[in-house]
């Protein structure tokens, strides 16, 4: 496939604010596009070279697109840098330098979706001596064989910025038009801006299966293709992956514990809520990943929990949900997030980082379980089954690994005691669970709340700022 031709979707997306039009968009893009491309077209739609969960980055600022764009051009930096702040969009700035340019590298060729993608992540290979050079020179080539319109929208992909306005529900539906359609044929009033789905119910259903599909994936190139392949029978049949990561489950809030009580029953399990960041931990036999809630895999910022797994974690294979803590080293005080934050991005000094801000994992779910020859997917067995196998495979250590404090009961006292026990720990609240429910990824559930501190509205006026 030409990338002219994704280029030029690009520049209808952008065009419009309206969320159906863009779906109907990219639904009758997606219907033509051969199998071999779907999952790249799906990245790039937005704005991606790499899924989320990916290692490899593409490293590139603007300074660097700056010296691209001058020797594709020829056009001097100065003067580059000059339309850039009229303009205020690199993609834009080299477009309309594409229309007038002073030499020209490379001879014009046509290129392809397939070309573009598979150079554009060779910039994340690149390492060592000489590397700004080459990656100048790789973007350079792809700018010169462009035309105005592609360039545009290359720039804006290294510099992972598409503009185009296409987030994960626009793509899923745009999925289920694109290969649902004659189930529930929808009808798109381009005029109206509106549809209406013969069967409004079998359209959530589908709308559904395509979002939990891409919750135990994370890959909506995937779930495209099992979608167009192999329909909704294929949809279904999606699981949780040892290694890749998914949407961990969200919950919803309750304004005091009288209503925590009413939203998931009684008796309940409640839990500390902890001031700390989200880890969905995969074990399978001496391979560990540690993914966070963006899917960012972050195993080797954390060699310290990598170690706490694979010493206190009775099971071959084991997807586990938990929450990192920080504490201070020399007093053993549990610190806000804010203080141990910069260790996710950290990719530097990081035997130090795990000295001086040490985390102890707390472990309150687990998703799969078993041996690398036969494991059981867990996300459907009620919550308090799953707690009692956590309590049989975690070998508690303080301050490294923990089970998450948890008391149950339906018992209105009790219940608010635990809470201020939290509180006065330094702790963010509680989470109240259901003994019964199940795990839903990406979904924030009513079986499962939380309850917080809330501090009183306060009616105030600006009367100064610097």
């Amino acid at each position: 496939m030409r990338y002219l031709e994704l280029a030029e979707l690009y520049q209808k997306l952008e065009k419009t604010s309206k969320r159906l039009e863009k779906t109907h968009l990219i639904s009758v893009f997606l219907k033509e596009i051969p199998n071999e491309e779907l999952s790249r077209i799906c990245l790039l739609l937005q704005g991606r070279l790499f899924l989320a969960a990916s290692e490899e980055k593409i490293g590139v600022a603007s300074k660097l697109i700056l010296k691209a764009i001058n020797v594709a051009t020829g056009v001097e930096q100065t003067k580059i840098e000059k339309e850039w702040k009229k303009t205020g969009d690199l993609g834009v700035t080299i477009e309309e330098l594409c229309g007038k340019k002073r030499q020209q590298t490379l001879a014009s060729s046509v290129l392809t979706v397939k070309k573009v993608f598979e150079n554009l992540q060779k910039l994340a290979e690149m390492e060592g001596e000489g590397t700004v050079d080459k990656k100048v020179k790789l973007i350079a080539e792809l700018l010169s064989q462009a035309t105005p319109g592609e360039a545009r929208y290359i720039v804006r992909t290294v510099l992972e910025d598409l503009r185009v306005g296409v987030g994960d529900g626009t793509l899923r539906d745009a999925i289920v038009w694109a290969f649902f359609n004659q189930e529930v044929k929808i009808n798109y009033n381009q005029e109206a801006k509106s549809i209406e789905p013969e069967n409004r119910e079998q359209y959530n259903a589908l709308l559904a299966s395509a979002q939990k599909a891409y919750d135990l994936t994370t890959d909506w190139g995937y779930v495209a293709v099992q979608a167009k392949e192999k329909g909704l029978g294929g949809l279904k049949k999606i699981t949780l992956t040892i290694g890749n990561p998914t949407k961990v489950m969200l919950c919803q809030k309750a304004k005091d514990m009288e209503e925590a009580f009413e939203m998931v029953g009684k008796p309940a399990a409640f839990e500390f809520k902890y001031d700390g960041f989200r880890l969905l931990v995969h074990k399978k036999g001496d391979q560990i990943w540690l993914f966070t809630r963006r899917l960012e895999n972050v195993s080797k910022q954390f060699p310290e929990v990598v170690k706490y797994i694979k010493e206190g974690i009775k099971a071959e294979v084991v997807v586990l949900d938990s929450e990192a803590v920080g504490y201070d080293a020399k007093t053993g005080r549990y610190l806000p997030f804010q203080n141990i934050s910069q260790r996710i991005k950290r990719k530097y000094n990081i035997e130090q980082m795990a000295h001086d801000f040490p985390v102890e994992l707390n472990v309150f779910d687990v998703l799969v379980y078993g041996n690398e020859h036969q494991n059981e997917n867990l996300m459907n067995t009620p919550y308090q089954e799953r707690r009692k196998l956590l309590e049989k495979i975690v070998k508690e250590q303080p301050k490294k690994l923990r089970l998450a404090k948890q008391l149950v009961t339906g018992d209105l006292k009790k219940a608010q005691a635990f809470y201020d026990s939290a509180v006065q720990s330094g702790e963010e609240g509680l989470i109240a669970k259901n003994l019964e429910s199940i795990y839903k990824p990406g979904s924030r559930v009513g079986f499962q709340v939380k309850i917080k501190p809330v501090m009183e509205t306060l009616d105030l006026v600006i009367v100064g700022a610097e």
